[in-house]
């Protein structure tokens, strides 16, 4: 193809294309899926010049090249190859579409799609502006979710206040709460349009525990009477996550959830995993399900890393990152290949704490990339799994759980009920709060215009880990789901009071619900 025909294309659409790229157009196979490329970049991007920077989101990317026709698609494989996009946008896209994978494989077994996940370019320079946006986003979005509360009748703005008003309800992120002399709760909360102060009379008793567990930055609902001076508090009505009905696959199939393996550290019990393989591949007598099990699920912490905390190296067997990421691929290798290994990264996998977490570093983890049953994801992550043409599949929200220690140490019955050693609890806490972190300080996060951690579709499984421990519950017809370790109680866990569980699986029937412990310990 032409560069002058490639050129002369974006000049029409307004754009402006570097030389290396457009060299890279000219290259492509095919005139028209190098012109849809381009079309679809204009439309879904504010870049006015194509340089390969542009490239460095790779989910953006991913998003765009996945959009395409599957015949635009391959004949653009060569160019994605040399953008260096061939792991984390090629793999994926062949994943999905090759039936010699079987992930998104209709009439089959085994399919596994990624719903979503966060945009992990963060090379902009952040200013005040980029906070501003994030949190006035997503009270907007969390407001509409509230809007639907039936309980929150007459809702008004704050600046439409006027007088003494009785029975109306207030829609605000919380940015101030104190106790009063009194032992009042007192906040401030703000909507668009102004501030206000609210206040729970200590006399409520009920609506005062309700009132202890609101963190700062969440959005909340409150209903009672006041004026623009101050609001006087009937009811608190958190946002929650609530499903109508638990969901059935037509297919008898099984998941496994798992995570905090923390190979490399001197303290991985590699014994109970072997068993744990030596289980999934049937080795096992009179454990016919085995043949069902079609997706294991690892939510973080795969390796254990190097320098995560104090002294770290005293507990490491192995000093280097590449080689256990090299080993630990290895170990997971043994595990037969029909099975689907969905993984995520946790804060010892050697990437960035802010979240969303991006992919494993290629650098190091590349053994894992080049394992074909296993698909990557950042962190957060919500994938479907089990869908086939007559089961729309089951969503699964995968979350290492990094905000944990904050609303274990800050939210007043989780720091009654010593959450850390009952994570189930902060898990339905933040699905009461729909959202992973509402607090600014739970977390190190880049302020994206769609906040990656509000849980804007309800899913059917929420997995989470890093307390190293292991729970199964339901909120609300969620399967709440918190994964064991693999690693033997360390010093640092005990200085922090910390009680883990070793080796148990939470093995899940698609078909029929039931779920079992797998103990390997």
């Amino acid at each position: 193809m032409g560069s002058q025909e490639i050129l002369r294309f974006c000049l029409e659409k307004g754009l402006l294309v570097d030389k290396e790229i457009l060299n890279l157009f000219s290259d492509a196979d095919d005139t028209e899926s190098a012109k849809l490329i381009i079309e679809r970049i204009k439309n879904n991007t504010s870049q006015k010049i194509i340089t390969k920077d542009l490239f460095e989101d790779k989910q953006q990317m991913n998003d765009l090249f996945s959009s395409l026709p599957e015949q635009n698609q391959k004949s653009l494989e060569k160019f994605k190859i040399k953008l260096g996009l061939n792991i984390e946008i090629s793999k994926e896209v062949e994943i999905i579409k090759q039936p010699t994978n079987n992930f998104e494989v209709i009439n089959d077994s085994g399919a596994v799609k990624i719903v979503s996940m966060a945009p992990i370019n963060v090379t902009k320079k952040l200013e005040v502006k980029d906070f501003t946006t994030y949190f006035r986003n997503r009270f907007i979005v969390m407001r509409d979710v509230l809007m639907e509360q039936t309980s929150l009748t007459n809702l008004v703005s704050i600046n439409k206040i006027s007088g003494s008003k009785q029975g109306i309800s207030l829609i605000g992120i919380v940015s101030d709460k104190k106790i009063t002399k009194n032992k009042n709760i007192l906040f401030e909360i703000e909507d668009l349009t102004g501030k206000i102060k609210v206040l729970v009379n200590h006399s409520n008793e009920d609506l005062c525990k309700k009132a202890e567990d609101i963190a700062l930055d969440s959005v909340i609902g409150f209903r009672g009477s006041g004026n623009r001076e101050i609001f006087f508090v009937s009811d608190v009505v958190f946002p929650d996550t609530v499903l109508s009905e638990r969901k059935h696959s037509n297919v008898e199939e099984y998941a496994l959830f798992m995570g905090d393996l923390h190979y490399g550290s001197s303290k991985f019990m590699e014994k109970n995993f072997l068993k744990f393989i030596d289980y999934v591949n049937g080795k096992v007598p009179d454990t016919p399900e085995v043949e069902k099990i079609k997706y294991i699920f690892i939510v973080g912490d795969l390796i254990t890393g190097v320098g995560n905390y104090p002294n770290q190296e005293k507990d490491l067997l192995i000093h280097d990152l590449e080689e256990q990421f090299t080993m630990f691929a290895e170990l997971l290798g043994k595990i037969r290949s029909d099975i689907k290994i969905i993984i995520s990264p946790g804060n010892h996998d050697g990437v960035r704490l802010m979240e969303p977490q991006p992919f494993f570093d290629e650098k190091y983890a590349w053994p894992l990339y080049d394992m074909e049953n296993v698909l990557i994801t950042n962190n957060p992550a919500r994938v479907n799994i089990g869908a086939n043409s007559n089961f729309s599949g089951f969503n699964v929200l995968t979350y290492h759980g990094f905000s944990f220690p904050y609303y274990a140490n800050n939210i007043s019955k989780l720091m009654l009920g010593k959450a850390m050693n009952s994570p189930e609890e902060i898990m339905k806490y933040l699905l009461m709060n729909r959202h992973l972190a509402p607090s600014h300080t739970s977390i190190q996060y880049y302020p994206l215009e769609k906040d990656p951690h509000f849980i804007k579709d309800i899913p059917d499984i929420f997995v989470s880990g890093h307390t190293h421990k292991s729970a199964v519950v339901y909120h609300n017809n969620i399967l709440v789901i918190s994964s064991s370790s693999w690693e033997e109680k360390t010093l640092y866990q005990e200085k922090f009071g910390n009680e883990p569980d070793h080796c148990k699986i939470p093995m899940f029937n698609l078909k029929t619900r039931a779920i079992k412990i797998l103990d390997f310990e």
